[in-house]
């Protein structure tokens, strides 16, 4: 592990910036605090964005292994910020997550940081606070680190599913800025006296990359009588030289812009109704798009009309379904009079063939038919001869055909409607009351009946083959009582 110590002046400053170490972190932890201000809870979570969210930061490091600065004279009750300048339609903005590297170098026992978070309405020095957390141990952890060199990332966000969010508005500066506070060091030396012990504390870090960013890092310092840096909010351009780290704090933010949000507005659908959407999903569904910014209050969207079919007296109206509803219609969306047929009547096709004439599609289905459409007639149509079971001489197979080919085969007929379901169609029992197959009809027989008594489809007690299992069933068993 590379770890270099650069040469610390006598005094010790509130903020000093020449106590610094240089580190080589071959690990990086995280630490993520998922926040729900309006229950006060955490939790961890992974980061949501469905509007895409935005990534800012100034320095180069990504946040992984590799050579950092830590800033060792950094004092309790100091904060290192940054700040972002953004378009101005990213306004309002919704805070997602902040996050930072702190880390120990050669850190001689386990070491604890009270720590907060800030979120600020433009730069820390002009701007004004949005929010404020801190870590209580309770329910945002303080920072805990082992002995040794080690790096953390402290991960802050809100959670997504939180009603309570943290947006931040323009003041005009067209920025937005994130701070983290050491409230407390694990042992925090005396302020403009001596420094906190390097070996017994974390401190935030710098890249090793250049200052690229001097006026959007900012310190706020301690003040004290011996404390050469200056005070309060500073950017990292307005520090003394002497005072100014060489590279950026490892810091970034995350957030979602609002500008990316397309506009919306009442949209009235082919329903009826009205939604509020954007113009593009109101053209997807059809609908006819008010205005942006337009709302569902006050808008009346023009009722759909269908025709109305009036079984009383046969007519066909062009109507509003509620209209059709007074007046006893059924009332078919879309259609119109002129183009649909209200009571259709033409040739029913019957299951054994036959053919009748001004027929409607119900009482068509109701005799299992095939109804042929409006304006047939049986002249005209040539009905589909009825189909049942035929088997072959021997009775070892069946087949579904018409009548005229089976006997054309040669086969056995056993009429309209039959099929092949029942392996035994084609070769019955002798004795079919003999339910049980023992070659004798009796209580066996009757025990077996009462068992199914009420079921229908092919079962052994349907003795009469008349697929329900009931009396008549009971009547042959009796009538055909003792040996086969």
């Amino acid at each position: 592990m590379f770890l270099a110590m650069l040469a610390t002046p006598p005094m010790a400053w509130g903020w000093d910036s020449a106590d610094t170490q240089v580190l080589q972190l071959d690990q990086v932890n995280v630490l993520r605090i998922v926040y729900s201000p309006s229950t006060g809870g955490a939790d961890v979570q992974q980061i949501r964005g469905a509007c895409p969210p935005e990534t800012v930061t100034h320095t180069d490091s990504d946040f992984g292994p590799g050579q950092y600065v830590v800033q060792a004279g950094f004092a309790e009750g100091e904060a290192a910020a940054a700040s972002w300048t953004l378009p101005l339609d990213h306004f309002p903005l919704r805070f997602e997550l902040a996050e930072m590297l702190f880390a120990t170098s050669g850190a001689t026992q386990s070491t604890t940081t009270e720590w907060g978070v800030e979120i600020w309405q433009g730069s820390p020095q002009t701007g004004s606070l949005v929010a404020a957390f801190q870590s209580d141990d309770v329910i945002i952890p303080h920072l805990t680190m082992p002995p040794g060199t080690s790096g953390t990332i402290v991960q802050f966000m809100v959670d997504p599913d939180d009603p309570d969010q943290i947006y931040v508005s323009d003041n005009g500066e067209h920025s937005y800025s994130v701070a983290f506070r050491v409230i407390a060091h694990h042992q925090p030396g005396s302020p403009c006296i001596t420094s906190p012990p390097s070996t017994a504390n974390a401190f935030p870090t710098t890249d090793v990359g250049g200052l690229a960013a001097p006026g959007g890092n900012w310190i706020d310092m301690v003040t004290g009588p011996f404390c050469v840096c200056g005070a309060d909010w500073t950017s990292f351009q307005q520090l003394p030289g002497i005072c100014t780290p060489s590279g950026d704090w490892v810091l970034r933010s995350t957030y979602t812009p609002f500008g990316c949000a397309p506009a919306s507005g009442a949209c009235c659908v082919g329903d009826g109704s009205c939604d509020v959407t954007t113009e593009t999903a109101c053209a997807v569904e059809g609908g006819d798009y008010q205005g942006d910014g337009t709302s569902c209050d006050g808008i009346n969207c023009p009722q759909p009309q269908g025709a109305c079919c009036i079984a009383s007296n046969g007519n066909c109206v062009d109507s509003e379904i509620e209209v059709c509803a007074a007046f006893g219609g059924e009332w078919f969306f879309g259609e119109t009079c002129a183009t649909y047929i209200c009571f259709p009547e033409g040739a029913c096709c019957l299951p054994d063939g036959s053919c009748v004439e001004a027929s409607n599609p119900e009482s068509c289905a109701d005799a299992a038919g095939v109804f042929q459409g409006d304006g047939t007639e049986c002249s005209a149509i040539e009905c589909p001869a009825p189909t049942g079971a035929c088997c072959t001489d021997n009775g070892d197979d069946c087949f579904v055909l018409e009548e005229a080919d089976c006997v054309l085969f040669g086969g056995s007929w056993l009429g309209a409607g039959t099929n092949c379901d029942d392996p035994s169609i084609c070769n019955p029992s002798p004795c079919p009351a003999d339910v049980d197959g023992d070659d004798v009809v009796g209580v066996d027989d009757l025990l077996e009946i009462l068992g199914t008594w009420g079921q229908t489809g092919s079962l052994p007690g349907d003795v009469n083959g008349d697929g329900i299992i009931n009396v008549d069933d009971v009547l042959i068993v009796i009538g055909a009582w003792g040996p086969c």
